[in-house]
């Protein structure tokens, strides 16, 4: 969690132990036995939890698979909201990723590096995530103007590039606290990149 409260009543806090406890035994699981290959039913036998249950809580399996991937955008979003806009969007766009890096706690970056390798290896897992990515895309353009003007997308699309370079240069070590130096250094190159020749 990003929130250091707990939910105020008991029934609030099972079901959120609930949840967390289906998020990590499915990174665990999917892990071990691979996402393609591991039907809902064993995540829900190991958790001891219904389909019921399972569904309260999320869409599919893909869906608490992500929920790191999730978990970033969601408040990735929120800090967007909150920030100042001026001066150059791609440092507006930086920020806002360099904050909610800050507000992500110990458990997500245990389990971020784990979902990342899960969608690599798996192709349904890495279908879900690029539509989810371009609905947050579509997301933060809509919270900006609302206009679908190319230049904005372009913009948009360069911070989610480098987003996922960073992510590259950092998945072999996956030392917490280097996620955003090396965002920072990514977002730095973005210009001379893009005027390297052939």
């Amino acid at each position: 969690m990003t929130i250091s409260e707990q939910p105020a009543t008991l029934r609030e806090r099972k079901k959120l132990r609930t949840r967390q406890a289906l998020i990590d035994t499915a990174v665990t699981l999917f892990g071990e036995r691979g996402f393609d290959s591991t039907p809902l039913d064993a995540l829900l036998e190991q958790v001891e939890v219904s389909r019921r249950t399972f569904f309260r809580n999320f869409r599919s399996k893909e869906d608490v698979a992500l929920a790191a991937v999730k978990q970033l955008w969601d408040v990735y979003l929120d800090v967007f909201d909150g920030i100042e806009k001026s001066g150059p969007l791609a440092d507006v766009f930086l920020s806002g990723m360099l904050t909610t890096l800050e507000r992500m706690d110990e458990d997500w970056y245990r389990r971020f590096p784990l979902t990342l390798r899960l969608i690599a290896d798996s192709p349904a897992l890495d279908g879900h995530t690029l539509r989810h990515c371009a609905e947050v895309q579509a997301e933060i353009a809509r919270r900006l103007d609302g206009q679908d003007r190319l230049e904005l997308r372009l913009l948009i699309e360069f911070f989610v590039a480098a987003w996922r370079c960073a992510l590259d240069e950092w998945l072999p070590d996956c030392t917490p606290g280097e996620l955003p130096a090396i965002l920072r250094r990514v977002c730095s190159t973005m210009n001379s990149a893009l005027s390297l020749e052939a």
